[in-house]
């Protein structure tokens, strides 16, 4: 009867961990990212893209989630209308062959029940490299307009553009340092 009764305790424990994890779907309206990146030493190129749709899940209690974004490369916006025609250009982003960025991840670092850092892959013009996204803010709270929880975050993170094969004006004052800062904010949907 013992092993019985510890069995029932064990399955009832593990539905209940399962039941922590949360899925969130990507609000696009509070989801994009920017880039900065030095212009010949002086003043800093801006941009940003939105995204197309993406998922987290979250198991806080567990310190684990999963992460998956697209981005519509082809909504980047510098401000400046010439300057959106080259960066969508074969020069730069190369958004006719590349319309989409990807990032992905399944290993994220909690501090409590917040999330701090997000490790996981970006893949841009057809190339796959590793990015570190370090939260500088992150909360979930209870949205007056959805009715439902939202959680989200402010993360940073400094690539070097040309390993993406992102060379246009390096050799001429354009850095290939670039300091992507994302903004993600995800509507709880209930259970993965």
């Amino acid at each position: 009867m013992r092993p019985l009764a510890l069995a029932a305790a064990l399955t009832l424990a593990a539905s209940g961990a399962a039941a922590q994890s949360t899925k969130y779907v990507i609000d696009p309206t509070h989801t994009f990212v920017m880039y900065e990146m030095g212009h010949y030493a002086t003043t800093t190129n801006r941009g940003r893209f939105s995204t197309k749709d993406g998922s987290v899940v979250l198991d806080r209690a567990a310190k684990t989630g999963k992460i998956d974004i697209t981005m519509d490369i082809t909504t980047v916006n510098t401000g400046v209308d010439l300057l959106n025609r080259h960066v969508q250009s074969k020069e730069f982003f190369n958004v006719a062959e590349h319309p989409t960025g990807r990032f992905v991840s399944d290993k994220l670092d909690f501090a409590g029940d917040k999330v701090t850092a997000v490790h996981g892959s970006l893949t841009m013009m057809g190339k796959t490299q590793p990015v570190t996204l370090k939260a500088m803010r992150f909360n979930c709270y209870d949205s007056p307009m959805l009715k439902r929880q939202v959680c989200g975050g402010d993360f940073e993170t400094t690539v070097q553009r040309s390993l993406w094969g992102l060379t246009w004006g390096l050799a001429f004052g354009f850095e290939d340092s670039v300091r992507l800062v994302v903004q993600v904010e995800g509507v709880n949907v209930g259970p993965p």
